[in-house]
C-alpha cells in the first residue's frame, strides 16, 4: 500500500506517557513530526496539568478512536481541601475558601468517604471544559468572562480507594478511581469538598489505565522521538481494543477489505451477543471492527492494509 503525499504508511496504536504542562494536542503534533504522518489523533483528552496514559492513534488507525474513547479509565488523583478554583484544579484562580473539618485528617473517615463515591452520579462538568453549547466552547466562553450553562450528566465511579492522607502542609487525599467515559475528576474533587461542608480542588492527576491498556506499557515522548523507527513502539491493536477477536480465512479477509458483511457462525462469532463489537483479524493483523447484527457481522471500521503492532 503506497502512502499519499505528506503521509507515511504508519498505522497503529501508540501509548504515550504524557508529561505535565502539555496539551493533548501538543502531544499529537509531536507524534506527527516524529512519524511523518499527519493523520494522528488521540482517544481521550488529558488536561495540561495531568500526566500519564494518552492513547495516540496514527494513520488509518485513527478510525479506532470511537472504540477506545468509550473505555473506562483509571486515575490517581490528589484532592486538596480548603479552597475551590474557577477551573476546579490547581491551575485556576481561587474563588472560594472554607475551613476544613477535622475528620478530613482521619484515615478511617477518609477511606470510608472515598469508597462511598462508587456508584452513579449527576455531574456538572467544569466551566473550563471542551463542552459545546450553542456552538460555543465552554472554556473559551469562560476565558471571555461568560459562564455557559452546562447541564449535569450521568457518570459512574466504578471503583474508588484512598491511597493516603496528608495533613502536615495541606489537607489532601491521594485517591485512585476508575470512572466511566466523560467523567471529570476535577468536578468530582469540587463536589466532594462541597459534600463535606468545605471546598476542594484537584491538585494533581495521573491517568494509569484506559480500557485494556496500562501506562506501564507507555513510552515517553523522548523515546518516541529518538526511536529509529517509531512504528516499532506501536502496541498490539487487538489487545489494545480489549474486544473479542476472530481470526478469519484469506477468503473472508478479501470480503473485509471490500467492506462486506461476514457470516457470524462461519467467522467463529456465533456466541457474540447482538450489537457487540468484535475485532476481525487475519495473520495477526487487525483488518476491521465488526458488530453482530442478526446472523451477520457488519463492518464498523475497515482497514485495507490492516493495523499491526510493532512494525
Amino acid at each position: 500500500m503506497s502512502a499519499r503525499r505528506g503521509e507515511t504508511i504508519h498505522s497503529g496504536v501508540l501509548l504515550v506517557d504524557k508529561p505535565s504542562g502539555m496539551t493533548s494536542h501538543d502531544v499529537v503534533n509531536r507524534i506527527r513530526r516524529a512519524t511523518g504522518e499527519r493523520r494522528v489523533g488521540h482517544a481521550g483528552t488529558l488536561d495540561p496539568m495531568a500526566t500519564g496514559l494518552l492513547v495516540v492513534l496514527v494513520g488509518p488507525a485513527t478510525r479506532l478512536a470511537p472504540f477506545l474513547t468509550a473505555a473506562d479509565k483509571t486515575y490517581e488523583a490528589r484532592i486538596v481541601f480548603g479552597f475551590e478554583t474557577d477551573t476546579d484544579d490547581a491551575e485556576g484562580r481561587v474563588t472560594v475558601t472554607a475551613p476544613v473539618p477535622d475528620e478530613v485528617a482521619d484515615p478511617f473517615f477518609s477511606a470510608t468517604t472515598v469508597a462511598g463515591l462508587v456508584g452513579v452520579h449527576e455531574q456538572v462538568p467544569p466551566a473550563y471544559s471542551a463542552i459545546k453549547r450553542g456552538g460555543r466552547v465552554a472554556y473559551e466562553a469562560a476565558r471571555a468572562g461568560e459562564m455557559l450553562e452546562i447541564e449535569p450528566r450521568s457518570i459512574t465511579v466504578l471503583a474508588a480507594k484512598l491511597l493516603g492522607v496528608e495533613c502536615a502542609h495541606e489537607y489532601s487525599w491521594d485517591v485512585e478511581m476508575t470512572v466511566s467515559k466523560g467523567t471529570y475528576i476535577r468536578a468530582l474533587a469540587r463536589d466532594l469538598g462541597r459534600a463535606l461542608g468545605t471546598a476542594a480542588h484537584l491538585g494533581a492527576l495521573r491517568r494509569t489505565r484506559s480500557g485494556a491498556v496500562d501506562v506501564a506499557d507507555a513510552h515517553t515522548l523522548e523515546e518516541i522521538e529518538t526511536a529509529e523507527h517509531p512504528s516499532a513502539l506501536f502496541s498490539d491493536p487487538l489487545s489494545s481494543l480489549g474486544l473479542p477477536v476472530v481470526e478469519i480465512s484469506s477468503e473472508s479477509a478479501s470480503r473485509v477489505r471490500d467492506g462486506r458483511p461476514l457470516d457470524a457462525e462461519e467467522s467463529g462469532a456465533a456466541g457474540l451477543v447482538q450489537g457487540a463489537n468484535v475485532g476481525v483479524a487475519h495473520g495477526g493483523a487487525l483488518l476491521g471492527v465488526y458488530a453482530r447484527s442478526g446472523k451477520q457481522l457488519k463492518p464498523q471500521a475497515v482497514f485495507f492494509g490492516g493495523v499491526g503492532g510493532a512494525q
